[in-house]
């Protein structure tokens, strides 16, 4: 029996397959609790993160009985970007975790696209602006300079919870992108960005090379009722591992994580030459080539704001409610459109979070006609975004996962949009990631299952293309100057990317 641990931004999912079919024998979530406030704190604690995926692998061995004993291997996969400041030989956490989301440090960062140009950046991490972590860290020190006493390490939450495993530090590449300190071009860990800026260089973890497992340390291993010396496989970004669950389902799919941030993963051959300023670029993990995981400027915090203002204060209710609204009708009346930027600083006045906008309000506007703008222009958005990518042919299929893709509704209104390319939608797409670290151990038990997702022909062409030529209009006047929001884009050398 394989466990597969998937660490989110709210929540933590395990899960326990049997090792011959590949079957769910048994699953387990755990929510983690946020500090949220006003002024953009996104942060979790550490040692309450390690005790959730306690809980969550003894519900494992409670549902599976005498087959714990069986265990033979563990994965690992988290989200990315976090912050933690730790003692590097105990792992004690001196700081919370900071979420990837965490807005305070958004001034700092904005001081160093000042004094850095993008081409800088450009040169070794192939994005156009330095890895959000770096202005964490640097507002960190400015906040708490005691941290610079110790030997410290500065990680996330996948080398924490690797090492609490393993007794190891170990990042997985696409994290160590987001705190600033990989060099995409060479696949390997650069401190030039640390150093350039006079932070700690020596507070990184190495990398995690390939697929190598790493056995589980007999503390842990007690706790947990394991065998000591059960090879761990990760960490792997969350992205990472959910594209090695969906690679068999098409040549060159484009899988579409519908998650708190709205992501679209594919891979291309390393001759490509291609990118966007917001984009990661990691080593194709299943094979020759490099996966490209790129963000959208909007996500499921942006819908979930959708669902309290527009639809109901209450989750479940809105929920229930948003199904209803959707099914009557898709599109919000012509000459309506919503910008989705809404954790993002603001165009016209940087020094504030906040980039969305309704456009085309009138006295007859309902909100549910706003929260359909809304619903439709993320989706709008995620076309603009990956426009080039299917017109070009580099992918084959879109394949649909995460919290919003449960909805028929909007998985129908992608199908509209990117159709004729086929559509899939990931059944137990909650488990993509638990699922797809597994890959080292047996790539076939990795494999997620999927269904077809039918264009809805119930959504008129004619209002689909207005809203979209309405949508990039209202993009381009508001939002066209900014240039972490410019779309993906082919081009023969990067010293030749489109201005």
């Amino acid at each position: 029996m394989y466990l597969g641990l998937d660490i989110g931004s709210t929540s933590l999912k395990a899960a326990a397959f049997d090792a011959q079919s590949g079957r769910l024998c048994g699953r387990s979530e755990e929510a983690l609790p946020l500090a949220v406030d006003a002024g953009g704190r996104r942060e979790q604690d550490p040692a309450a993160l390690l005790e959730a995926v306690c809980r969550a692998f003894r519900s494992l061995r409670e549902q599976t009985g005498s087959r714990w004993a069986h265990v033979c291997g563990i994965g690992l996969a988290a989200q990315g970007g976090s912050s933690i400041v730790v003692d590097r030989h105990t792992g004690e956490p001196a700081t919370p975790m900071i979420l990837w989301n965490d807005t305070r440090a958004f001034g700092h960062f904005h001081q160093i696209l000042t004094r850095i140009p993008p081409r800088w950046w450009r040169s070794f991490s192939l994005r156009a602006e330095p890895g959000m972590g770096l202005a964490r860290l640097q507002w960190l020190l400015e906040q708490h300079p005691d941290l610079l006493h110790g030997d410290r390490l500065w990680v996330g939450a996948g080398e924490f919870i690797c090492f609490a495993l393993t007794g190891i530090w170990r990042q997985d590449p696409c994290h160590a992108l987001q705190s600033g300190c990989y060099d995409a071009q060479k696949n390997r860990i650069t401190l030039q960005p640390m150093q350039r800026l006079e932070l700690p260089s020596d507070w990184v973890a190495p990398l995690r090379p390939g697929h190598q497992t790493l056995p589980l340390a007999p503390r842990l291993a007690d706790r947990l009722q394991l065998s000591a010396g059960t090879p761990v496989a990760g960490p792997y970004n969350d992205h990472e591992a959910g594209y090695l669950s969906v690679q068999h389902l098409s040549t060159r799919p484009l899988e579409v994580s519908l998650g708190t941030a709205w992501v679209g993963n594919f891979v291309l051959p390393e001759e490509a030459r291609g990118g966007a300023p917001f984009q990661f670029c990691i080593p194709a993990p299943g094979g020759s080539g490099k996966q490209v995981i790129l963000p959208l400027l909007t996500g499921n915090v942006t819908l979930d704001w959708a669902l309290a203002t527009f639809v109901h204060y209450d989750r479940a209710s809105a929920l229930a409610q948003a199904d209803g609204i959707l099914a009557h009708s898709l599109l919000p009346p012509p000459g309506l459109m919503a910008l989705p930027w809404l954790n993002r600083p603001n165009a016209l006045c940087p020094g504030r979070t906040g980039c969305a906008a309704l456009f085309g309000l009138g006295p007859a506007t309902t909100a549910e006609d706003m929260f359909r703008a809304v619903v439709s222009a993320m989706v709008l958005e995620f076309a603009r975004v990956f426009e080039a990518v299917r017109k070009r042919g580099a992918v084959d299929s879109l394949v649909l996962c995460g919290g919003a893709a449960k909805n028929p509704h909007l998985c129908s209104l992608f199908a509209a949009l990117f159709d004729p390319v086929p559509v899939h939608r990931v059944l137990e797409a909650d488990l993509m990631g638990a699922r797809g670290c597994l890959y080292p151990f047996d790539p076939e038990i990795a494999w997620a299952h999927a269904v077809p997702v039918s264009c809805d022909r119930g959504i008129d062409p004619r209002l689909l293309a207005a809203a979209q030529t309405l949508y990039q209009d209202l993009f381009e006047r508001l939002c066209g100057q900014v240039a972490a929001g410019k779309p993906y884009a082919f081009y023969r050398e990067y010293e030749n990317e489109p201005a």
